[in-house]
């Protein structure tokens, strides 16, 4: 694995070159019309957002085939296209590309501008906490390298190689997450990243819905370890069985992370501050340092642990991981701290919810003494299966230790399971409520919420409780 800090006088970044004739031979793809010697200067599967220079691929999905923009593309200056069937008439400029499948196209460029590239990959996966851990390694390897991270939920099996193909312009590190809900999923993902280090957050029940075990849902994610050689890093999370059982026959190298002793990069004497995040010190193979994680909850002191992990491992000074952690942000409804006017403050967990990461969130809200009322609205946790009755039942007994003004649930029975769990944990029955919707929510809270109170929004994605937190910055503007 070669790394290399950009101090010193480095050199510009090596931009890679890639023409018609190079696509076309990474891909298995025909050239059928176009000048061989074409440039591709960016990489579409969106006609809205092509710009020019770019190459096309015509992706096949479930609302939309990209076979219908090519002429549009094509007259908005793309370089070329990659498709399974050729226009016609065939375009007089821009080049054409065919191949049998377009999404596999896409993949195996992504593979070979990858090998091409002098860039060391990291790849993050788990159940929870990839997007955290992502940001924060690219934040403190940025102190020492060029970092190119993955934006947004380019994480799948067309996402991730659009990320890798931004290798063409020269970073020398690429940090990328690799998502699954199936078995087999992330054994893909490594076959086009093929990364240097790759880091294990976790195992929960996430997506369990499709598997037929916690245990299962753990040996998909265990494909992360697959094709590894000599020289790979293995980031590991010390502290979950799930993930310490199937790290045995890992060929390569492992530094793990974790609260416990046993761990190579810890962190010690936790003070958590409520809505402030954690102070805690940092002991690492490279010393020990104090540290204030801005983040919410001991979730959190995780992800930067794997993090802090990865930036010991390139050898980022101490100075610089302290440094990046305390300036740390939550990405956008990921447990986001919103101090509204007349006093109410929100947390903004509404990107995405599971039994794990709520009993977190909960816990934070919980441990908050500077708030007069705490109130949550939650949506249910999706995906879970013939556990998800259960789950909801165990959040809602938590909901109702930590000391709630009111309660709000969103969504179908396992919600409503949730709600009636805490008026069976103790909580009064007037003061809980279910509604079918986020909207519904959002009105039933107006009703309830008031200067000093502290809300806490979180549900999964196809709930949509972000919609609770636009009315509240609407109404507390």
């Amino acid at each position: 694995m070669a790394y290399r800090p950009t101090a010193g006088g480095r050199a510009e970044p090596r931009e890679l070159r890639l023409t018609a004739v190079d696509v076309a031979e990474a891909t298995g793809g025909s050239l059928v019309s176009g000048d061989p010697a074409s440039s591709v200067r960016g990489f579409s599967i969106d006609s809205r957002r092509l710009a020019a220079g770019d190459l096309f691929f015509a992706i096949r999905g479930p609302r939309f085939d990209g076979h219908e923009f090519v002429p549009a593309v094509i007259g908005a200056g793309a370089a070329g296209v990659v498709v399974s069937r050729p226009p016609s008439p065939l375009p007089r400029h821009g080049f054409v590309i065919v191949v049998e499948d377009t999404v596999r196209a896409l993949q195996a460029l992504a593979r070979s501008v990858r090998r091409r590239s002098d860039a060391t990959v990291i790849a993050v996966s788990g159940s929870a906490g990839k997007t955290t851990t992502k940001e924060a390694i690219a934040a403190m390897l940025a102190a020492r390298y060029r970092v190119f991270r993955s934006q947004g939920n380019l994480n799948n099996h067309i996402g991730l190689p659009l990320s890798l193909l931004e290798l063409k312009h020269g970073p020398d590190i690429a940090v990328v997450e690799l998502a699954m809900n199936h078995a087999g999923e992330i054994r893909t993902l490594v076959g086009i990243a093929e990364p240097d280090v790759r880091v294990w957050t976790n195992v929960a029940e996430v997506h369990i819905e499709f598997f037929p075990s916690l245990d299962a849902v753990a040996d998909a994610k265990a494909e992360i370890l697959e094709n590894a050689t000599d020289t790979t890093l293995l980031v590991a999370n010390v502290d979950d069985p799930l993930v310490m059982a199937r790290t045995a026959g890992f060929r390569g190298r492992m530094l793990t992370f974790g609260l416990t002793e046993r761990a190579d990069v810890t962190a010690r004497n936790l003070k958590e501050r409520g809505l402030d995040g954690v102070e805690a010190l940092l002991r690492t193979p490279a010393g020990e340092a104090a540290v204030r994680i801005p983040l919410l909850g001991r979730a959190n002191v995780m992800n930067v642990l794997a993090a802090a992990s990865v930036a010991v491992h390139f050898e980022v000074p101490l100075g610089a991981i302290v440094q990046c952690t305390a300036a740390l942000e939550p990405a956008a409804h990921r447990g986001e701290v919103l101090r509204l006017a007349g006093g109410v403050t929100v947390v903004d967990d509404s990107y995405n919810s599971n039994p794990r990461a709520l009993a977190g969130a909960l816990e934070v809200i919980g441990g908050e003494d500077r708030t007069a009322r705490r109130i949550a609205v939650l949506g249910e946790m999706l995906e879970l299966g013939a556990q998800s009755r259960v789950l909801h039942e165990t959040a809602g007994r938590t909901a109702a230790g930590t000391g709630l003004r009111y309660l709000i649930t969103v969504g179908g029975d396992p919600a409503r399971a949730l709600g009636q769990s805490a008026v069976a944990a103790g909580m009064n029955p007037r003061d809980v409520f279910h509604v079918d919707l986020s909207d519904q929510a959002a009105d039933r809270l107006m009703t309830l919420v008031r200067p000093g109170d502290l809300v806490l929004v979180k549900g999964s994605r196809v709930i949509r409780t972000d919609i609770v937190v636009d009315r509240l910055k609407a109404e507390f503007a």
